[in-house]
């Protein structure tokens, strides 16, 4: 690769000349702006991201910490955070860990802090991760995607709770009394909120919350849970804390002559792509993960900015299909 030194001989400058090219001094003369630019076109040169950084002190890169990469929520938060920091003019360098290892989130916050990165993004959907980085005590500002912010770190979220709202009061609407709910591991932060909103919203419709049964956000555990609450006949409406999970329920129902949605109604949580050519096609709550990405980058531009950054979480928006019913008479 053409170093600085490469650049400067071809051009017949000093390195600090191109140096100054390279950072936008706009004080350089044309005619020699123009020979550094023809130099640098000429060996295809890239300055480094790491010189950049000690001699500024300053770099144009995010550390990106996740765990939860195989499934559809985080990925897909992932990719929209990506896209809007390259958006944004910043290069992002990813640690994804396959689980919660406080040593190996450890290990990619030192390695982030050594190589000067402006911030530190976690996108981690467990408590523990988000409790390594705040112990971690970095000397960089930290954002993340959850809903709880506390000193230290900044937080953005979509409103877990308020889509589970919206599935129950939806259910309600179309006659449902009760409403059971396949919910996620319990230490995934956004499973427990989605928990807390059906039972809230449960609570003020004055519908029966029950039962509650756990998954791990496989279909396979959507169909054995799905399955236990085929075995009750009292069920009418089941809202899933995730599409998958969702999927894998509507199989049961179906593997035990149930219709869905004639004899049970099914919501969802996510909208993946695939939601809507289920069948039935799934009547779930989308989360806009563009939207969540850019969210996050917007806070940590604003936080280096030396700002709070923007605090409302985004709201989810119930998509209706032909999972959900009236129940049956």
């Amino acid at each position: 690769m053409a170093t600085l030194f490469d650049v400067a001989a071809a051009a017949g400058v000093s390195h600090q000349t191109v140096s100054r090219v390279v950072n936008g001094d706009p004080t350089v003369r044309p005619a020699t702006k123009a020979k550094v630019d023809a130099a640098v076109e000429k060996l295809s040169y890239r300055p480094s991201l790491t010189a950049r950084a000690l001699a500024s002190r300053k770099t144009r890169s995010i550390g990106l910490i996740s765990t939860g990469f195989p499934f559809y929520g985080p990925s897909s938060t992932m990719h929209g955070f990506n896209g809007a920091a390259r958006r944004a003019g910043y290069q992002v360098s990813m640690a994804t860990l396959d689980g919660d290892d406080a040593r190996a989130v450890q290990q990619a916050v030192d390695a982030f802090v050594g190589q000067a990165v402006a911030a530190i993004v976690l996108i981690a959907p467990d408590a523990e991760a988000l409790e390594v980085l705040r112990s971690s005590r970095v000397a960089v500002p930290l954002v993340t995607a959850d809903s709880v912010a506390e000193d230290g770190h900044h937080a953005v979220s979509i409103d877990q709770a308020r889509g589970a709202e919206l599935a129950v009061e939806h259910l309600a609407s179309l006659g449902h009394r009760s409403v059971a709910h396949v919910a996620g591991p319990e230490a995934w932060m956004d499973g427990r909120d989605r928990e807390r909103g059906w039972r809230d919203a449960c609570e003020r419709l004055g519908l029966d919350a029950g039962p509650l049964l756990r998954g791990d956000w496989t279909p396979a555990s959507g169909h054995r849970l799905g399955l236990e609450l085929a075995e009750r006949g009292d069920v009418t409406a089941v809202f899933c804390a995730n599409d998958q999970m969702a999927l894998g329920a509507v199989h049961a129902f179906c593997d035990v002559g149930r219709e869905v949605p004639r004899d049970v109604s099914v919501v969802g949580f996510d909208d993946v792509p695939e939601a809507a050519h289920f069948l039935p096609p799934l009547t779930t709550v989308r989360q806009d993960f563009e939207a969540l990405g850019r969210r996050i980058m917007d806070t940590v531009e604003a936080v280096l900015a030396g700002d709070d950054g923007p605090v409302e979480a985004v709201l989810p928006e119930l998509v209706v299909r032909r999972s959900t019913a009236v129940p049956p008479h």
